[in-house]
């Protein structure tokens, strides 16, 4: 079964740090691009960052770039966020994402809460 589950949320205060993970599973995880999507309340999906399949090429939101890192480890068909400097404006539901155009599917997980307050 083809699934996407998030992981590492959680709570933290403004200027902390936080690495949510994302661990992929069905298919063949190194053939596809990755993105990271947030959903804050009241607030529409956005995309956060996404990244190629051999993790050379990276794209950030606006919002986020500098602050944000994505990457992947292939061999463990694992994506991370790595969220720094954050801003309760960060707080939101952080959902991965993987198209997979060859087999017609798009996948979210279930989502992982990071909320950012003190």
């Amino acid at each position: 079964q083809v699934q996407l589950v998030e992981s590492g949320g959680g709570l933290v205060q403004p200027g902390g740090s936080l690495r949510v993970s994302c661990a992929a599973s069905g298919f063949t995880f190194s053939n596809y691009a990755m993105s990271w999507y947030r959903q804050g309340p009241g607030k529409e999906r956005e995309l956060v960052a996404s990244i190629s399949s051999a993790g050379g090429r990276t794209n950030y939101a606006y919002s986020v770039k500098g602050r944000f890192t994505i990457s992947r480890d292939n061999a463990k068909n694992t994506v991370y966020l790595q969220m720094n400097s954050l801003k309760p404006e960060d707080t939101a539901v952080y959902y991965c994402n993987a198209v997979l155009v060859d087999l017609h599917t798009t996948l979210w997980g279930q989502g992982t809460q990071v909320t950012v307050s003190s």
